[in-house]
C-alpha cells in the first residue's frame, strides 16, 4: 500500500514560503493569484493486513512525525493495489 500525504500550514499561521511564491507569481504576470500556501507532500510505502490498519498507522505517523498538529494540517489517501482510495 502507498499512502500520500499532504501537510499544509493552517490558516492561521504565516506562510512566508507562500508569500515569496505568490509574489514571484504576481511579478510573472499571474496578478489573479489571490494567495498560495506551501506544504508538504510525502509517499510512504507499507505493509499493512488491512486498509483499515494502514490508515491508522499513517494517521499516527502523522501526528508523530510527518505534521506538525500546532501549526500543520494533514489528510492523506491509500492506494491499494493499484487502486485510488480516500
Amino acid at each position: 500500500m502507498i499512502a500520500k500525504v499532504i501537510v499544509t500550514p493552517k490558516p492561521v499561521v504565516n506562510d512566508p514560503q507562500g508569500n515569496t511564491v505568490k509574489q514571484g507569481l504576481a511579478s510573472l504576470g499571474f496578478r489573479e493569484v489571490s494567495d498560495v500556501r506551501v506544504g508538504k507532500y510525502i509517499e510512504v510505502s507499507l505493509d499493512a493486513p488491512s486498509e483499515h490498519e494502514a490508515r491508522q498507522r499513517v494517521e499516527a505517523m502523522c501526528q508523530q512525525l510527518l505534521a506538525n498538529h500546532v501549526i500543520e494540517d494533514f489528510h492523506f489517501e491509500i492506494e491499494h493495489e493499484g487502486r485510488h482510495q480516500r
